[in-house]
């Protein structure tokens, strides 16, 4: 059946302005691959690549963050985007004696359904769109260094158009021997387009090279994160002239420090207790990207909590991106490793 073509052009449009990081004007394709798989990355600002924990989700962020303590780690998560968009995901760690750390995660990205028309705006019928990534993740762990790489199989599709990707992730971490201090370096989404959308050229992948620090303060319950982004180009910013004023997004960068600032991201996270923290995020990027002229509605901005129950640990992220809405992600995280023990005979 036909396709209407105005519509898919305005919904590539519309996810290339939603997301506000990935393609930082410059012509790149599979940008969902910088959403954030879970709530915690999300509550983080969306990039962070030294901050230790057991959620298995932030091998996401940086491979190298995979460490023995996931074991057998189950991550379920949700993020519900704007209209139909949500982000669906699955981690799963172990850790072998002999082969060391592993991870793999699926994620499925599905943007709800369109109306299919024909020339004349007919409709015919409806078609979805939809992403997935598999992942597969290896770290070991050196002294104060932990070293990680990650293979990602990609697959968009439109209708009937699909597009298939293979990218590779490298990260390290060091850790400081005496202070609570973690520097993280993460190399992402180096790949190459294995089949285009039409069959004609391939499109540039979203590289994003990141470095970050993470500090906990001695005798203090809080963790301080800060991360820059996009380190192999200095002006991230740019003007799209199919704006208007009073829906401005990707507004160009006004001056020498706020071309600095759209680099970073912080973050904070309170240990309050063993079983409740509390986290926030600042984005400079996605706030300026995605503000309106007048006003920013909190763009750039998110909060989580993380609470322990037993053996499950549940995460919850508001995430603000515009004065339209905002999203909210959910994360649950349990030990599996009690499902598969031999039951011993009385």
């Amino acid at each position: 059946m036909p396709i209407n073509y105005r519509t898919i052009f305005t919904f590539l449009i519309f996810i290339q302005a939603f997301p506000g990081w990935s393609q930082v004007g410059s012509r790149q394709t599979f940008s969902f691959l910088d959403y954030p798989a879970g709530a915690r990355l999300a509550a983080l600002g969306s990039i962070n690549v030294s901050s230790p924990s057991t959620d298995v989700t932030m091998l996401q962020a940086n491979p190298a963050l995979l460490q023995s303590e996931m074991h057998q780690h189950l991550a379920l998560s949700y993020t519900d985007y704007l209209a139909d968009i949500s982000l669906s995901s699955v981690f799963y760690a172990v850790n072998h004696p002999k082969l060391g750390q592993w991870g793999a995660g699926l994620q499925y990205m599905g943007y709800g359904a369109f109306t299919q028309t024909d020339p004349t705006g007919v409709a015919t019928g409806s078609f979805s769109v939809h992403d997935y990534v598999l992942s597969v993740t290896h770290a070991t762990t050196i002294k104060p260094f932990t070293l990680g790489g990650t293979l990602k199989i990609a697959l968009s599709g439109i209708a009937e158009y699909k597009a298939v990707a293979a990218l590779v992730d490298l990260g390290g971490v060091y850790k400081h021997p005496e202070k609570e201090l973690y520097i993280g370096l993460a190399l992402k989404n180096i790949g190459y387009q294995l089949k285009t959308y039409t069959g004609e050229n391939q499109e540039a992948m979203p590289f994003d090279a990141q470095l970050g620090l993470t500090y906990r303060p001695e005798h203090l319950p809080v963790q301080l994160s800060i991360t820059a982004h996009h380190l192999q180009q200095f002006n991230i910013s740019y003007t799209d002239t199919a704006q208007t004023s009073l829906y401005l997004v990707n507004a160009p960068a006004q001056s020498f420090g706020d071309k600095i600032a759209r680099h970073f991201v912080v973050s904070s996270q309170f240990l309050l207790s063993k079983n409740f923290n509390v986290l926030f995020g600042y984005n400079h990027l996605r706030r300026q990207e995605l503000r309106l002229e007048t006003k920013s509605g909190g763009a750039g901005l998110s909060v989580g909590a993380t609470v322990r129950i037993k053996t499950f640990e549940l995460t919850f992220t508001h995430a603000y991106y515009h004065v339209a809405g905002a999203s909210n992600a959910f994360t649950v995280i349990s030990n599996v490793a009690p499902l598969f023990k031999k039951k011993t005979k009385v």
